[in-house]
Parts: structure tokens; sequence; C-alpha cells
């Protein structure tokens, strides 16, 4: 087993196409469908007794295509199909708004760290793209690209840490040799 530089004493996911399938500006929590070993990932993070959040742009908010009662709404169903996070964080601003939390910046990551007493180095955010290893590096935590079909090339060659599946992810985050998952 290989250990992680530095301790991992939380692990935080993007929320669309990283835990579940993307669906643009869904307010609908029948339409969640999960991303493939999703569930498994996730509850081996939680086996480890290390904290587990979710950290999501959320811009059909302020674009007025979604209410902050239908996000909630998905994230209660993400909540039934991959169980409990310790922590959620939401960015409800568009990208104009020039906020301090919404991705590629730190304030989420931040927040969710100080929100479980962690110390922001401690902490690894995956993601699907390039906004999610940035805000993860800005805050000064670790970021994994996990990247699907809209990760951009670019994104994947900028990116410090790479994983093919969500499960090379966690395992990655846990210090896990890759090998022993197969």
């Amino acid at each position: 087993m290989t250990e992680p530089a530095v301790p991992v004493h939380a692990v935080l996911f993007d929320r669309d196409d990283t835990l579940i399938v993307d669906v643009p500006y869904n307010g609908d929590p029948e339409a969640v469908r999960t991303m493939p070993s999703a569930r498994a990932a996730i509850d081996r993070v939680r086996a480890a007794g290390i904290p587990v959040g979710v950290i999501s742009n959320q811009s059909g908010i302020a674009r007025g295509l979604l209410t902050r009662e239908q996000v909630r709404a998905v994230n209660n169903r993400v909540e039934e199909l991959l169980g409990p996070f310790d922590v959620w964080r939401v960015c409800p601003h568009a990208p104009r708004d020039g906020c301090e939390c919404r991705k590629p910046r730190p304030g989420m990551i931040l927040s969710a760290a100080a929100a479980l007493g962690v110390a922001p180095e401690n902490v690894v955010m995956i993601g699907d793209i390039g906004a999610d290893v940035d805000a993860a590096e800005a805050a000064g935590a670790r970021g994994i690209l996990v990247p699907t079909r809209l990760t951009l090339h670019q994104e994947r060659a900028d990116a410090t840490t790479v994983a093919e599946t969500l499960a090379d992810a966690v395992a990655l985050a846990l210090g896990v040799e890759m090998a022993d998952e197969r």
C-alpha cells in the first residue's frame, strides 16, 4: 500500500458527472442517476473513517433556471442513492458574479474544510473538469481529475493527478495501490 504524501482527513467530490450523470440545470430528483461505482467509491472512503462532502457549482439558480429548493431536492436524492455526506457546499452564482465560492475559486473547499475541522492541505477534491482541480489547488488541497466525455484535453494535460475511474481516484486519495483494486 502506498501512503499519501500528506494525510487525508476529508474527501470532497464534485456532483455532476463525478457522482451523478449530469443533466444540465436538473431540478428533478427523479432524473438523478449515479455514475458507475460511485456508491462503492464513497463507501470505501467512509469505511476508512474519512468524512466525505460534495462541492457543486449550480449557476442555474442565478440564471433563474432552478430554485434553491429544487437543487436541495436533487441533493437529497443524491443522498438517498449514495448515502449521507458530512458536508455540502453549493455555489448558486453565475460565472459573471465574481464570487469566491464558484469553482475554480477555492471558497467552497475552504468552507467545507473549516466545517469539517480539517486543514485544506489534508483535503482531496475529486472532479471531472479543470475547475474542480484548480479549486483544490487554489485552496491548498489535492485535486484528482476523473475525465469524462466533457473533460477538455487541456484540462487533462494540466491536471497533476488523473485517475481513469472514480474507484481509482479514491484509491489514489487513500494511498492504495490501484493494482490492488483489479
